[in-house]
């Protein structure tokens, strides 16, 4: 089996060399990472992984987040010009995490008449003394875990795809689901976990928000309701409250112990011990 990753990324210097090694050690074989717009040292982290031809690199200089028409275009590179088997559609805060074995063992399991899956996502939350300690909070220091999915807006979370390779496959924007193909979904059992860490700290934030929030406002094609979280977070910046959202969410002692009493957060060290493992 080969297996490729997607990563459509912008400015993810915090986070982005940690994802690529822990799904390299997963089993991901390559990656196809589209650049879009980055200013930080996104392509210095890339740059390493390039050369070795572990990765391939996709500049995008729109400024519109025309999410699905990238990610569809490495979608189907990864089935025209990598010859994979399987593809995972992925963002640099999300964290594929096999139940047993690595993402090979996971999707060998999979039927040979299903060719897509809808993988749940696990919100890390970030403590107060994280954040007085670490100035980019991430895997290596988030431990707490919300029990219930949600989304920025307190919804419930949509699950990520990944799918056979197909040269015809569309990704929805989100990669939430893909059209073109007729694939059965699997749903029997789950393999497949994503540790998800979109909260981290406060500049990525406010980073991500401003620039993806103004390049959702750009696009004309996509429905007024699509990407609504960032687009509200837009909202906030521009009125001057995009702070005080980031700092409500922040959990203070009381706010875990009581969570942790209430079944609201458990503990989760499973990054966390991966990577001191590595170390």
């Amino acid at each position: 089996m080969k297996l490729v990753m997607t990563l459509l990324v912008r400015d993810e210097q915090d986070i982005l060399e940690d994802n690529l090694a822990f799904h390299r050690a997963m089993g991901v074989d390559a990656f196809i990472v589209t650049d879009n717009l980055s200013v930080d040292g996104t392509r210095d982290i890339l740059r390493p992984w390039e050369q070795r031809g572990q990765l391939q690199v996709i500049d995008e200089p729109s400024d519109d987040y025309s999410q699905w028409r990238w990610v569809t275009r490495m979608a189907r590179l990864a089935a025209d010009e990598h010859d994979a088997d399987w593809v995972i559609h992925a963002d640099a805060d999300e964290f594929w995490w096999p139940e047993s074995g690595d993402l090979k063992t996971a999707l060998a399991g999979v039927p040979e008449g299903c060719g897509l899956l809808h993988v749940p996502r696990n919100n890390f939350v970030v403590e107060r003394s994280v954040v007085a300690e670490a100035r980019s909070p991430g895997p290596r220091t988030l431990t707490l875990r919300e029990v219930a999915e949600r989304s920025y807006l307190g919804r419930p979370l949509a699950p990520k795809v990944c799918h056979r390779a197909h040269p015809d496959v569309i990704v929805e924007q989100g990669n939430h689901s893909v059209r073109g193909v007729d694939w059965e979904t699997w749903s029997t059992t789950q393999p497949i976990t994503i540790l998800h860490y979109q909260m981290r700290g406060w500049d990525h934030f406010r980073n991500k928000i401003v620039k993806g929030g103004a390049a959702y406002a750009r696009n004309t094609e996509l429905a007024p309701n699509t990407g609504r979280g960032w687009r509200l977070l837009y909202e906030r910046h521009v009125q001057g409250t995009l702070r005080d959202y980031y700092d409500e969410q922040l959990v203070s002692a009381d706010d875990r112990a009581a969570g942790l009493a209430e079944g609201r957060y458990v503990v989760d060290r499973r990054l966390t011990d991966w990577f001191a493992a590595e170390r």
